[in-house]
């Protein structure tokens, strides 16, 4: 059974909780649920198609049965959803000094994140199956990627407020200015390296372009 087909007749993109008001039985095994989503990352890393990836195996991959996932997920969509957040670390704290050394910061973070093979194993085979579906691509942005691009926004809108960045110049571009050559990278060029120093020069590149220009003398005046 294909992997669209596991999910239909399911209530796919809302993830069966065992703490659901209503809800009895046994609680949830932490165990299981790791076993589960390290399944899923192996058959992932080992090259397996996202058709060949059905609950079936997966639950063979992880010891357990497949009623067991089903307790937890509604369909391997929903799995697939806790896959990626699992992969996902808090940002690292932020000085609040210098707006290019926060930039760095957060840039070199990510650069990290690119460079753990299994983090780009599944973002490759998981973003597709998962943006296909808007309702868990919602969701998946809402828990996971709106709290990297609301960091990376406060730290541009402290830079225009303390005027190391121009005021007249789009923040959510700017933001997209900053992550994008690392998301090319991560996805559509994987054989490219994200070496030391590419957070430094990325942020450089992006802050010559939009630092405050000095003011013209006025040719005017006298």
């Amino acid at each position: 059974m294909s992997g669209v087909a596991e999910d239909r007749g399911r209530t796919d993109g809302v993830r069966a909780d065992a703490s659901a008001p209503g809800r009895r039985g046994r609680p949830r095994s932490a165990a299981a649920d790791s076993a589960i989503i390290e399944a899923v990352l192996r058959l992932i890393e080992e090259g397996v198609p996202m058709g060949e990836l059905s609950m079936e195996r997966i639950a063979r991959e992880a010891g357990v049965g497949k009623a067991t996932l089903y307790r937890r997920w509604p369909g391997k969509s929903a799995l697939l959803l806790d896959v990626m957040r699992s992969l996902e670390a808090p940002g690292p704290p932020l000085a609040g000094g210098p707006v290019r050394e926060d930039l760095v910061l957060l840039l070199e973070f990510w650069r990290h994140r690119g460079l753990a093979k299994r983090n780009s194993a599944v973002l490759r085979t998981v973003v597709s199956h998962v943006q296909a579906q808007p309702e868990l691509w919602t969701e998946y942005h809402e828990t996971v990627v709106r709290a990297r691009h609301e960091a990376l926004i406060g730290v541009l809108r402290r830079g225009v407020a303390t005027g190391e960045v121009r005021a007249d110049r789009d923040l959510e571009t700017l933001a997209d200015l900053f992550v994008g050559p690392m998301l090319a990278r991560a996805l559509l060029r994987e054989w490219k390296e994200l070496p030391e120093g590419f957070a430094e020069d990325v942020v450089d590149t992006v802050l010559e372009g939009v630092r405050p220009r000095p003011a013209l003398p006025d040719t005017k005046a006298g």
